[in-house]
């Protein structure tokens, strides 16, 4: 059974740092890359990083490049987003959602693509809230 599980998100004041974790099993990790998207209350969801499991090349949108940095631990199966100086409108669920390339990843997380298409498993999400 292929999961993917988000945890780290919690409250924060602006300016604080969060790390989110995306612990993934049930298909080969190094075959497939890794997005993280973001759902703020009432509005689309919107992608913002990637990393290819095998090689960790990353793309990042430019609303958090500087930012956010995402990363992976091969040998435990997981992805972190490290979120420094958060903004109140970084507040969302956080997803993070497995593709079978990082070229696809991509797509998705740019928006260039709908981000279903995109990716193949998601998991359930984590709330991040950024108090002012």
């Amino acid at each position: 059974e292929v999961q993917l599980v988000e945890s780290g998100g919690g409250l924060v004041q602006a300016g604080g740092s969060l790390r989110l974790s995306c612990a993934t099993s049930g298909f080969t990790f190094d075959d497939y890359a890794i997005g993280w998207f973001r759902q703020a209350p009432g509005k689309e969801r919107e992608g913002v990083s990637c990393i290819s499991s095998s090689d960790g090349s990353t793309y990042d949108v430019n609303s958090v490049k500087g930012r956010f940095n995402i990363s992976s631990d091969n040998a435990k199966n997981t992805v972190y987003l490290q979120m420094n100086s958060l903004k109140p409108e970084d507040t969302a669920v956080y997803y993070c959602a497995a593709a079978r390339s990082l070229l696809r990843c991509e797509r998705a997380v740019s928006g260039r693509w709908s981000y279903y298409y995109g990716m193949d498993y998601w998991g359930k999400g984590t709330l991040v809230t950024v108090s002012s």
